[in-house]
């Protein structure tokens, strides 16, 4: 455990960096606007593009500090044990999400988002979770119902379609 908390505490970290970097990239390509505008209040606009991931990602980072210094003086629960962070169940359960989170993102790629929600909520709930059919079916088919409508038509965010793309060309027609 003690290895671990350390571990995941860095690799945080760097993640949180990273995302601090990327979202203060400006929105475009112009050379007028300088590295790190947008992650302030624009005045008359409000938040900058950057603003909301910069400043969480940031607090995350002060948060991994926070855990590295607790593991160094041995404060936290994590730190002071000696036991295995998973044990085989969890080493299992794991493979078992993350394979299927894996497979997810292989899935979109192919039949694109809207093919994939569906899928990988059947194989969480049907067959992780153990749900009924009916259940799985109906927050399968609902959530991509409201994920197509929410991000593509109310947001007007398209996301990756695959192969499935000709299957949406009447609704956008129909919506938009």
């Amino acid at each position: 455990m003690r290895k671990a908390e350390i571990v995941t505490a860095v690799i945080l970290g760097i993640l949180s960096l990273c995302i601090m970097w990327k979202s203060g990239e400006a929105p475009s390509w112009d050379p007028s606007v300088a590295r790190f505008d947008n992650i302030g209040l624009i005045e008359g606009e409000g938040p900058g593009s950057g603003f909301w991931p910069f400043w969480l990602s940031f607090i995350m980072f002060l948060c991994c500090i926070w855990i590295g210094i607790n593991w160094f003086r041995g404060t936290s629960t994590p730190s002071q044990s000696n036991e295995p962070f998973l044990d085989a169940h969890g080493q299992r359960m794991l493979m078992v999400v993350g394979g299927g989170l894996i497979g997810f993102l292989i899935v979109i790629y192919v039949l694109g988002f809207y093919g994939a929600i569906p899928l990988f909520l059947i194989y969480y709930m049907r067959f992780l979770g153990g749900h009924t059919w009916k259940l799985t079916t109906t927050i399968s088919v609902g959530m991509t119902v409201f994920c197509f409508f929410f991000f593509d038509i109310a947001m007007r965010i398209v996301l990756p379609k695959g192969y499935l793309e000709p299957l949406f060309i009447p609704l956008y027609e129909i919506f938009l």
